[in-house]
């Protein structure tokens, strides 16, 4: 991505005259009509996205990510609670009674929830949920639009495309579905353009401060996105290393400098939070079984329309399998960008890098074996020689590495709608495109554009570049996320009557037990009780007994059989067994109450734990054992 003229170290990253572009645009740091207008598009993307839980933000949730949905809301209820009570962020006892949960350790984004404690407490975890949601897609998409329109293309309109797409890209928007940490990139497009600017002649130490500090506080928002952005960055480093050598031997010690300080400052924000992650209380190596390691992309998945936006089908879901969608570009889109490149890559050394960051991250997304339209071949892919043993790879999903796809097709496609835009020319003609020795730039590789028929066809060309482009990223629009109406939390915990019931110390035992399968509605008691009583097991990842990531706490008898009841649909036979396990699981829980709601499953669950238990009170709307005669 280029840089003012007066930034010659990185300009040659896009081939551009930034003579013209800084004397056309001479008040850079003033926000422009044309910005304010594409930031309101924006907003109002992310409006429209969220539109459907705001017919009841209380009452609804993701119908695709429901449990997912849930966690996110108890996280910004967590970073309420902890600012609150001024409790470590990083461990929370609020799950997993008695062990607890590492928050680090977990998809916390610990960077968005503490900052925004005052207006969750304000508003509630349900309302702050949604209102982020939209607010990180477009403010993802506006710095986008900002770093674009700033170092890489001339044209408003380019980085409004770009920045739209890569705010609210098909896969991204998939992740919107109960996933707001993919959808929280707004400093990575901040990140790469500093990354670019570390050859910057005498600010060393000024760009890796600010990079450290940009670093530093991504590792609290998604490390995964983080991982992606900095293997991107390296790529597009390598390929301009390789096609630039001299320019690059000039800006390397800078540059070495200048990363040296970032990595440094990155370090010493970050360094007790990331030791907490790997060796503190419910640390853990790696993923059971490597859950993740065989999850690749479809080759069909590419060309698909994907299911959340205008020209999406549902059903496709169930041709192509299992996937995040994040590469369903669309046929037309995966046209007009071959196309594009194929135009490109001769004149814009922009172009050639994403070609080199398109071609090298869409084949390791691809996984251990190839699969096409849902079926696995016999063709391994790249993943299939990599051992899944090694640290960071141990946790990937191959999939999301089209993340990066995503992110070079939005560039792509601001650099193509740039081509097509007539060229001002510069204030002053005195000064040459190349004074700043900067190679192969548009005003230095095309001829003057002069009548005839060469500017005949051009104009031709532009119109149809646009509507190809336009056509292309139509389809693409994403519609409202589907949601789904959630079981209303009982009067008895939002209103408090759990307070006499549970002492300090002590926990409530909700049925279900919350599981990332079973008890969505009980993990949501805990998030709209303000997490003001712990609860035993939950949705989070946490160590088995070999130090394994697993999904949820290890069940224990008692959970096991509430499972299966309400799997079943009916009680089965219960033996003294069990109900000295019930009681021996109660004390491990620290449990002083068992508390039953309105749910589908309520009466068979009734009277399991009444076989478990004996007969239970009615309390406000609540069916509750009160265990403590039998714990203590």
């Amino acid at each position: 991505m280029a840089v003012p003229v007066k930034d010659p170290s990185l300009k040659p990253l896009a081939d551009n005259d930034q003579a013209e572009v800084a004397q056309s645009r001479p008040s850079r740091r003033r926000p422009a009509r044309a910005d304010l207008m594409a930031l309101g598009a924006y907003v109002l993307l992310g409006v429209l996205v969220c539109l459907n839980y705001w017919g009841d933000v209380q009452g609804r949730v993701s119908s695709h990510l429901p449990t997912d949905h849930s966690w996110f809301e108890w996280l910004f209820a967590h970073g309420a609670y902890s600012v609150r009570h001024l409790e470590n962020p990083l461990f929370t006892m609020r799950q997993n009674a008695p062990l607890g949960v590492n928050m680090m350790a977990n998809t916390s984004l610990l960077g968005v929830t503490l900052p925004l404690a005052p207006l969750t407490m304000l508003l509630g975890p349900q309302v702050m949920y949604a209102l982020y949601l939209g607010g990180a897609l477009a403010a993802t998409a506006a710095t986008s639009y900002w770093m674009l329109s700033r170092h890489l293309v001339r044209s408003r309109a380019a980085a409004f495309a770009g920045g739209a797409f890569l705010g609210f890209a098909p896969g991204i928007v998939h992740h919107a579905n109960g996933q707001p940490n993919f959808v929280s990139n707004f400093l990575l497009p901040l990140i790469v353009a500093r990354v670019l600017r570390l050859g910057e002649p005498g600010r060393w130490r000024r760009n890796g401060l600010v990079l450290g500090l940009l670093v530093a506080y991504q590792i609290f928002i998604n490390e995964e996105m983080l991982l992606l952005t900095a293997l991107a960055c390296l790529v597009v480093v390598a390929a301009y290393a390789v096609q630039r050598p001299a320019a690059t031997r000039a800006v390397a010690g800078t540059f070495s400098a200048a990363l040296g300080v970032a990595g440094g400052v990155a370090l010493l924000l970050t360094a007790y939070p990331i030791w907490f992650q790997f060796n503190g209380p419910q640390s853990y190596r790696g993923l059971q079984g490597g859950v993740f390691h065989n999850w690749g992309e479809d080759l069909a998945a590419f060309v698909t329309f994907p299911r959340d936006t205008l020209a999406g089908d549902p059903a496709v879901e169930q041709t192509i399998g299992l996937t995040e969608q994040n590469s369903w570009f669309g046929w037309p889109l995966v046209l007009v960008a071959v196309v594009a490149l194929v135009l490109l890559v001769r004149r814009s050394l922009a172009a050639r890098i994403t070609a080199v960051l398109v071609v090298l991250f869409t084949v390791a997304a691809l996984g251990p074996r190839i699969r096409l339209g849902g079926e696995e071949t016999a063709v391994n892919g790249p993943w299939h020689y990599i051992s899944d043993d090694l640290p960071l790879v141990e946790m990937m999903m191959p999939t999301r590495l089209a993340l990066v796809v995503t992110a070079a097709v939005g560039v792509l496609i601001a650099l193509a709608w740039d081509a097509l835009t007539p060229r001002r020319r510069p204030v002053d003609a005195r000064v040459p495109a190349q004074r700043t020795g900067e190679p192969e730039t548009a005003a230095a590789t095309e001829p003057a554009r002069t009548a005839g028929p060469r500017a005949t066809a051009r104009r031709w060309l532009r119109p149809v570049g646009y509507a190809a482009i336009t056509l292309a990223l139509l389809p693409l629009v994403p519609r409202p996320l589907p949601a789904q109406p959630v079981e209303p939390p009982p009067h008895f915990v939002t209103a408090g009557g759990w307070r006499p019931y549970v002492p300090a110390g002590r926990t409530l035992v909700p049925v279900p037990i919350p599981s990332n399968v079973h008890g969505l509605p009980t993990l949501r008691w805990s998030v709209l009780s303000g997490q003001e009583f712990p609860i035993p097991a939950g949705y989070f990842i946490g160590p088995n007994e070999k130090g394994e990531g697993v999904f949820g706490a290890p069940n224990r008898p008692t959970s096991t059989l509430i499972y299966s009841t309400m799997d079943a649909g009916k009680v089965p036979v219960l033996t003294a067994e069990n109900r000295r396990q019930a009681v021996e699981d109660l004390r491990w829980w620290r449990a002083s109450v068992v508390v039953l709601g309105a749910q589908p499953k309520e009466a068979v669950l009734r009277e399991l734990m009444t076989g478990l238990l004996g007969p239970p009170q009615r309390v406000d709307d609540v069916w509750l054992w009160d265990v403590r005669p039998l714990v203590d």
